[in-house]
């Protein structure tokens, strides 16, 4: 079954930039009709949803499987997606905001889907707007919070009647909140019927405590139980010692405490520290068949315990006495047996920390009943709030899928100018020049190594600002390379226009253009020529330095040494070696003629050319020294590939995505002065140059031209020695 505008055959276009063919993404049918396109002729067929200048939500919408990157199948579905739900697929094409009209309103889910985005519209406070924007979409938590139902099962104070709300807020401090897709803590189901279960739990315990049998002492039984609760174990501790010294006398004296607990008891300072092992020795003085003594002979550290028992238990139940037996302590335990037995059926819940009232006036009132009720309607409004994420869905497709397959499926906005490609980062400003193919670099080493088979000149910087830190590699593809290199400093604009400071850390040499190509022979030689002068100068400045250092020390050992015996007379110059002599000379003369007879020829054979024939011969002689050159750049800048640049950042480049050398000096700007800017080209800081070197040169072209008119037989007969002079050199 074939989608709205998709055709069986499909005619498409193509267009050529800098030597290879893309296809042309015009209208919606070209959109629907990729899957039938040869995957072949797509340019890419994999991009990192990293490092590209794109929405990252709109991204990770179309990463279905959540791999980082985004595969052609994966677009070719977004596509199919956003067409079903579109009155036309053109609406990709023209971007922008979603207008409702362009809603597919023809089939169910069309309806349900315009009806969430006018609820959205509505939710915001624009029920009137045409168009929904991504804008609109993206702050979730306000198109929620204006939503009386937002469909997750949420329901939040806000918007609620004071008790209602009150009531919310009680639950949200006692058992925690969730949260709300508006981000506000409410509650849900689960949480309303834990704190209302609990609850009433809770307020029929504490209305069974009003019974009789649990208030053996009336109004002062929590009380008088308190006071037995703080005894109830060192009493039972001591009748249970005493029953024990009954079975046998020997554990009589054992069971009252040992000798050496006494003197360790007895060794210390009986306050603070020492009341607590004290505390440990037996409630009284254990033996057999004993009363607990209510008055004397208690245990120091229990004796006012023991007095709060007989005020406020024994005395109330049993009348007035001095002693407790363990008959007497059972009939009192007795009478408390039933409160014993309703404290132990206490709720365990935090909701005891609410006051008694309140907590009563929640659970007798409507607050459970009008919650459920409204938890019921936003549940019921699931479906049309899960509809508010594939509105969103749609307002980024219709946003973004046009641009994306224009630099995926062909890089149009690239090599058409009309806009920065999604992988470039900014413009890099170093060295008179703009640099527009800049690409995001996560690891410099890694992305280098294959970059490099680019054959395109790249700086990779490091940019910084604020703290803030990012690499950038950066193709120069106009000017030369001349003021290049590691550690020189300019300025990368990001795609909002901030600056960053962008430092040079490494550099992929590669020819830049042909005219560096011309000049690099001169260059080089000139480079050359200036390194050997400035050798030839140090090494004289050191031998100069070396002379004046031997002078000075030879003169201060002539002051300070003791004279030596007199030298033995000097002697007589060596004769003059006059065949040496003449070697050397023909030696020299033989260089100096050759040297001669090369300037001669050539400057003969030029001056023997015609008029037209002397530029022809320049030129050639030009082309001699750079053709190499040129030529080897030249197949080279043809040759340059964007490819490897992007597949060392995760693309997967499906073609030579070439830049040719038109393209390619359209991506880096040089300095050019302003059209119509006004320029005074007088410097009153240039350099002093003389004019001697200039006019001695002229005096002798014109001289040897004069010569060569007026006489050229003489000058034929000056430069005859020349052509031949191992003849006329002295034989050694």
């Amino acid at each position: 079954m074939l989608l709205p505008n998709k055709t069986p055959s499909h005619t498409w276009r193509f267009f050529r930039a800098s030597g290879f063919d893309q296809v042309r993404l015009d209208t919606g049918a070209d959109l629907l009709n990729l899957a039938r396109l040869d995957q072949k002729l797509w340019v890419a067929l994999s991009c990192p949803t990293q490092g590209v200048e794109f929405d990252p939500r709109t991204l990770a919408q179309i990463d279905t499987d959540g791999d980082g990157h985004v595969r052609a199948p994966e677009l070719i579905a977004a596509i199919d997606w956003a067409a079903t739900r579109l009155k036309s697929a053109d609406t990709l094409i023209q971007g922008g905001a979603l207008a409702l009209a362009d809603i597919d309103d023809s089939h169910d889910d069309g309806r349900k889907l315009l009806a969430s985005a006018r609820g959205i519209l509505a939710s915001l406070g624009k029920a009137d707007a045409p168009a929904l924007t991504v804008e609109d979409c993206a702050d979730v938590a306000r198109i929620y919070g204006g939503m009386a139902f937002n469909g997750d099962g949420v329901v939040t104070a806000a918007g609620q009647d004071e008790a209602l709300a009150a009531a919310i807020g009680t639950i949200v401090a006692q058992l925690g909140g969730q949260p709300d897709r508006s981000g506000e803590a409410g509650v849900n189901r689960d949480t309303v019927t834990r704190f209302f279960d609990e609850a009433r739990a809770l307020v029929a315990w504490r209305a069974q405590g009003a019974q009789a049998d649990l208030l053996p002492l009336g109004a002062d039984t929590e009380s008088a139980h308190a006071a037995l609760q703080a005894v109830r174990a060192k009493v039972d501790d001591f009748f249970t010692r005493c029953r024990l010294a009954a079975f046998d006398p020997r554990a009589g004296g054992l069971l009252n405490g040992s000798e050496d607990d006494l003197k360790r008891i007895g060794a210390q300072v009986l306050a603070g520290a020492g009341d607590a092992d004290l505390a440990t020795l037996p409630l009284a003085y254990v033996q057999s068949g004993a009363a607990l003594s209510l008055t004397t002979g208690l245990n120091p550290a229990w004796a006012d315990a023991v007095a709060a028992l007989r005020d406020q238990v024994v005395i109330p139940l049993l009348g007035a006495r001095t002693e407790l037996t363990e008959a007497d302590w059972a009939q009192v335990k007795a009478r408390f047996a039933a409160r014993d037995a309703w404290l132990a059926a206490k709720p365990a819940t935090v909701l005891e920390a609410i006051e008694a009232d309140t907590l009563s006036a929640l659970v007798a009132g409507d607050a459970h009943a009008r919650l459920s009720v409204l938890l019921d309607q936003d549940e019921a409004a699931a479906e049309q709030a899960a509809l508010i994420a594939d509105v969103e869905r749609l307002v980024r497709y219709v946003r973004d899928l046009a641009r994306l397959a224009n630099n995926f499926v062909s890089f149009t906005d690239f090599y058409t100018r009309r806009d920065k490609a999604s992988f470039q980062a900014g413009t890099l400003y170093i060295d008179g020049r703009s640099c527009d193919l800049c690409v995001k670099v996560l690891d410099p080493a890694r992305h280098a190594t294959l970059a490099t088979l680019s054959g395109v000149y790249l700086l990779y910087a490091d940019c910084t600002r604020a703290g803030q830190k990012l690499t950038i590699a950066a193709a120069v593809t106009a000017g030369d390379s001349d003021q290049l290199m590691v550690g020189r400093n300019g300025v990368f604009y990001n795609r909002e226009g901030r600056d960053w400071d962008a430092t040079i850390t490494k550099i992929v040499d590669h020819p830049i253009s042909i005219r560096q190509a011309f000049w690099s022979p001169y260059k080089k030689a000139v480079r050359l020529m200036a390194e050997q002068a400035q050798k030839f100068a140090a090494a004289k400045a050191k031998a100069a330095d070396d002379l004046a250092t031997q002078s000075v020390t030879k003169a201060g050992d002539k002051v300070t040494t003791v004279p030596a015996a007199a030298p033995a007379p000097n002697q007589p110059p060596a004769a003059f070696d006059v065949a040496k002599f003449a070697g050397i000379f023909a030696a020299v003369g033989l260089a100096v003629g050759a040297i001669g007879t090369a300037l001669a020829s050539a400057v003969t054979g030029f001056l023997g050319l015609k008029a037209w024939q002397m530029p022809l011969a320049l030129f050639g002689l030009m082309l001699l020294i750079s053709g190499p050159a040129m030529a080897m750049a030249y197949f080279k800048l043809r040759n340059r590939n964007l490819g490897p640049i992007l597949d060392a950042n995760g693309w997967a480049i499906n073609t030579r995505a070439r830049i040719n050398i038109a393209f390619g000096t359209a991506l880096t700007q040089t300095a050019r002065l302003p059209e119509g800017a006004d320029r005074a080209l007088v410097d009153p800081y240039a350099d002093k140059k003389t004019r001697w070197p200039w006019i001695v040169l002229a005096v002798l072209v014109l001289a040897w031209v004069t010569a060569y008119v007026v006489a050229p037989e003489k000058v034929h007969e000056l430069l005859q020695p020349l052509s031949a002079p191992a003849a006329s050199a002295p034989q050694g």
